[in-house]
């Protein structure tokens, strides 16, 4: 049973490439893909079917398939995390049940859409929602702690609730603040010392790094996986400087992927950079994404060239 110690490290969560003539997934690319994020030293897990996954606009088939042939890929010993991408409490126990009999080792609850007018600071939804999937499946659970500013993410009152539960390991923390994000790294160390903080945001991971953490959870992984290894190393060693260097090293790139609206082509962008290094075929997102402009397209390839440039041990 996957626990805390076994999510200590860098897990990728993987874009997901298509066929540019009918948008169907591409497996040769992502098989690619898979051998080239997975191979650095620091590389403990891989997160599918969440938002970089495109897990929401995934069939429920094609999210069992991406369960079954990634798992193939990194084998039984490395942790397989799944999103639960739900719009009712019934729809989040089906993809439960389907999650765990693919084969995935820990489910990522994300939050229903209905939570942004004001469950995220009422424990009564999140609670419920909680044990709804604790009925119906006994692996283990992440909490995504989603950006506030959307009105998803939960209070650190309501958060606490839900990391009292012994199923739950794992705190995926993109709330969009870093002050509430050192509060809830304080409440989780205090109050459920047994579940993970795994910071995923993306704009200040050198931030979340230096506060305290038990890893990083990122789609960028799938594009720089040996620059966040080498952040994450250097945080395990306590250097500073080591981590200042991995952030400067990423800064720019960071800046081209996450910093420029619509914050929505973020997870194109890195497909975008993927098809420049020839690791997937096609950088074409399913709709309602759209392709990205030629102008930005070129931004992210030159930032990508540049952090290539400045020498990588991958």
């Amino acid at each position: 049973m996957t626990s805390k110690h076994d999510l200590i490290g860098v897990t990728v969560a993987p874009v997901l490439p298509f066929h540019e003539k009918d948008l169907s997934i591409d497996w040769d690319s992502y098989e690619r893909l898979m051998a080239y994020c997975m191979k650095p030293k620091g590389m403990v897990s891989a997160f599918v079917n969440g938002h970089a996954g495109d897990g929401a606009m995934l069939s429920p088939a094609e999210r069992s398939e991406v369960i079954q042939r990634t798992r193939a890929l990194i084998g039984r010993d490395t942790p397989l995390m799944a999103g639960i991408i739900p719009y009712s409490t019934e729809d989040a126990v089906t993809q439960a049940i389907q999650a765990e009999q693919a084969g995935a080792d820990v489910l990522v609850l994300f939050p229903m859409p209905q939570f942004g007018a004001g469950a995220s600071d009422d424990a009564r939804y999140a609670m419920h929602y909680l044990e709804s999937i604790l009925a119906a499946s006994k692996l283990p659970l992440s909490i995504f702690q989603q950006d506030v500013r959307a009105g998803y993410g939960y209070s650190t009152a309501v958060l606490a609730e839900l990391v009292q539960c012994e199923q739950v390991i794992a705190v995926k923390e993109g709330s969009g603040s870093i002050q509430l994000y050192e509060d809830n790294l304080r409440m989780i160390r205090a109050r459920a010392p047994h579940v993970a903080m795994l910071p995923s945001n993306y704009n200040w991971m050198f931030a979340q790094a230096a506060t305290g953490a038990d890893g990083l959870l990122s789609g960028m992984a799938s594009l720089v996986p040996q620059e966040l290894c080498d952040l994450w190393a250097a945080t395990e060693a306590c250097d500073l400087k080591a981590m200042r260097a991995a952030n400067d090293k990423l800064y720019g790139f960071v800046r081209s992927v996450y910093g420029a609206a619509p914050l929505m082509d973020m997870h194109t962008r890195l497909k975008v950079g993927l098809a420049h290094l020839g690791i997937i075929d096609s950088a074409i997102p399913r709709p309602p994404l759209r392709p990205i402009p030629d102008a930005h397209a070129k931004r992210v390839v030159a930032e990508l060239d540049k952090l290539m440039r400045t020498g990588r041990t991958l």
